[in-house]
């Protein structure tokens, strides 16, 4: 069963990645979007990580609300509400259990990218974050493991689509060739379950 110190593990992971990893997710924006999605989200997971040292809920629902919060509001562009929409729903879905399964935590996770999806009109294969995050939900089910291959597999499939929603739709065919950035830090996300869980 996963408790509140899971969640808690898991957050903070995500957020050293994110720490780690946002150079290249800026190099990933900068063709095809705003070439601040890195900084952006660096910034974001560092105050969910420093929020989280100061005040953390014993439910692990209230931990990804509180999380969801935070990225809402220092998260500029369109990452701090998708982001942050994703970990609200998800931790509203989760209710007041102070352990939940995995199974319960994928059954959650399906109604916050439902969620993502009906904010930003995106679907499967339209080159954004979903295309990581419905596959690595389908994943969970089965393992940690599974669903950081099925989010990583995910990101790198959308390296030969053409954008339909975002910044990078703009662009038309020139979007074609670049891995979308929002999609490589939601397999950093889901990425985080594995270090979590310490498998």
């Amino acid at each position: 069963m996963l408790d509140a110190d899971f969640f808690r593990r898991w957050m903070t992971a995500a957020a050293a990645s994110v720490d780690r990893e946002a150079e290249r997710l800026t190099a990933l924006d900068s063709p095809i979007g705003d070439a601040d999605h890195g900084s952006n989200l660096q910034r974001g997971f560092r105050v969910v990580a420093a929020t989280l040292e100061k005040e953390s809920p014993d439910i692990p629902g209230e931990i990804l609300q509180l999380a969801g919060r935070q990225l809402i509001s220092t998260v500029g562009g369109a990452s701090g509400p998708l982001y942050g929409t994703l970990l609200r729903r998800t931790g509203k879905a989760l209710g007041d259990a102070a352990e939940v399964s995995r199974e319960q935590l994928a059954q959650a996770l399906r109604a916050g990218v439902e969620a993502l999806m009906a904010l930003g009109g995106a679907a499967p294969g339209d080159k954004t974050m979903v295309d990581t995050l419905v596959p690595a939900m389908e994943a969970l089910g089965t393992s940690f493991e599974a669903a950081r291959a099925a989010a990583e597999e995910g990101a790198v499939a959308t390296t030969p689509l053409q954008a339909r929603k975002g910044r990078a739709s703009y662009l038309g065919e020139r979007s074609i060739g670049h891995q979308d950035p929002g999609a490589t830090s939601s397999a950093l996300l889901i990425a985080a379950l594995v270090e979590a869980a310490g498998e």
